[in-house]
Formats: C-alpha cells, sequence, structure tokens
C-alpha cells in the first residue's frame, strides 16, 4: 500500500488510542514521521510497533516551546513536513467534565487550552516547517454536534475546531495548505477509563454501542483510515471542511 509513500507525517498524541491508530493506518500507506505524547513509556512503545520509519518525541502540545521542538527535530530528521494531524486533546487527567454549575475557572481553562488553543498554535507552530502543498487535519469529534451531560466545554472546544477547518484553509490558500476536520464518534480507546469509574467501563461503553446505527463503537483504525484519505493525494479536491466518522450516530436516528 502506498497511498502516503515519501510522506512526512507528523501525529500529535500518536502514542495512544486515536493518535496511535491514526500513525499505524498512515505507516501502513508507505509514511515516515514522527509521534508526540507526554508519556515517554507509550511513546516508546508505540515507535517499537510502528517501526524504524517512526520516531517518537515527548512534548506537552499546550507548551509553545515544546510545539516549536517538535516540528523543528522532525525537520532535522526527514528534511519536510508533508502532513499534521493535530489529534491531542480530550479529558484532562484530574479535572473531570462536569456541568456548568461545578465547572471552575481553571477547569474551563484546561480545557480550552488542551483542546482548542494547542490545536490552533500547534498549526502556527508548524508553518515554517510545512511544504507548500500540505494536509493539515484537526481530529474534532461528534460531541460538537449533540450535547451530552458535563461535556460542555469540550464540545463547544470541539465545534470551534471545525470552524478553524475553515478559516485556516482560507489563510493558507496562497500556500495550498489543506486544512480539514475529522471527528470521530464514539471509539473503543482507554479514554473510557480517564472519564468514568472503572467498574462502569462496560455498561457506558454498551450505551454508546445502543445509539450508533452500525451497531458497533468505533476503533482507532477506522479514524486512521479516514486519516489517510485526508492525507492522501485522493483529497486535493476536499478544503475546510469536516468528515464525520460516527457509525451514524450524529445524523441517522434510532428513534422509533
Amino acid at each position: 500500500m502506498s497511498k502516503l509513500k515519501n510522506k512526512v507525517s507528523v501525529i500529535t498524541g500518536g502514542n495512544s488510542g486515536i493518535g496511535f491508530g491514526i500513525a499505524e493506518a498512515f505507516r501502513n500507506e508507505g509514511a515516515v514521521g514522527a509521534i508526540t505524547g507526554r508519556n515517554q513509556e507509550t511513546i516508546d512503545q508505540s515507535v517499537k510497533q510502528l517501526g524504524t520509519d517512526f520516531i517518537g518525541i515527548a512534548g506537552d502540545v499546550t507548551r509553545m516551546e515544546d510545539l516549536e521542538r517538535i516540528f523543528k527535530e522532525t525537520f532535522d530528521k526527514f528534511g519536510k513536513i508533508d502532513t499534521v494531524v493535530v489529534n491531542a486533546g480530550g479529558a484532562v487527567e484530574g479535572s473531570p467534565m462536569a456541568a456548568i454549575t461545578d465547572v471552575t475557572e481553571n477547569n474551563y481553562d484546561q480545557y480550552m487550552d488542551l483542546n482548542l488553543k494547542s490545536s490552533y498554535f500547534t498549526v502556527q507552530k508548524a508553518l515554517p516547517y510545512l511544504n507548500d502543498g500540505a494536509s493539515i487535519i484537526l481530529i474534532g469529534s461528534s460531541a460538537a454536534h449533540r450535547a451530552a451531560p458535563g461535556m460542555a466545554i469540550y464540545a463547544a472546544a470541539k465545534a470551534a475546531i471545525i470552524s478553524l477547518a475553515k478559516g485556516l484553509s482560507l489563510d493558507l490558500l496562497e500556500r495550498k495548505i489543506r486544512v480539514n476536520a475529522l471527528s470521530p464518534g464514539s471509539i473503543d480507546t482507554p479514554v473510557f477509563g480517564k472519564i468514568v469509574p472503572e467498574e462502569h467501563v462496560e455498561q457506558v461503553k454498551q450505551i454508546w454501542t445502543n445509539l450508533i446505527p452500525v451497531g458497533r463503537m468505533g476503533l482507532p483504525s477506522d479514524i486512521g483510515k479516514a486519516a489517510v484519505f485526508l492525507a492522501s493525494d485522493d483529497s486535493t479536491f476536499i478544503v475546510g471542511t469536516e468528515i464525520l466518522s460516527d457509525g451514524g450516530m450524529t445524523n441517522i436516528s434510532l428513534m422509533k
């Protein structure tokens, strides 16, 4: 498989979950590049699975100096960057999602910093190293389209990500850099253990599965295949839009 042959990619949060699924799909299609994360142990494990064509760079996407270092190190290693997958985000450890009555200013800032601000500046810090004609994939969420208990801040951040795909594409038209959003639905990853007690994980997964028209939760590989499409030359006429990969959960109702 060679849809991404000779393309150099940076995948933030590529050391686990959806990000690792994207990294595996990219590798399978011939890409090389870098994955990032904050946990050195999981970075090392993931790089070992990906093979010698990927490097791991530890960094925190909410820190500007880390973002600059990530792209410089990748460029120094590979000589170019063709694709950036802005995937790092999600739940903030130690800061549970909550209703507005329980959210503090610090909770709010943590979620917006991780899920919106970091995405914007990941793109900005990548620009000096990106090839003209590059593809930037912002990972959104189906949560941007559906309200769920305690998820208002996260959902608002992801809705803003979808808007960024449009605005940043316009900003970067002269360089023919495409920015699109890829929004997963409910994906079977370890994130469930971070947001609900371990003894309730399977029950919560079943609740979400019951809402998905195709009858199953998504897998990281499902998102990886969609990301390959957006990173490849197959999608050169797709600019500033969103692809929902959620098994129909947003647009198809199961109500009878």
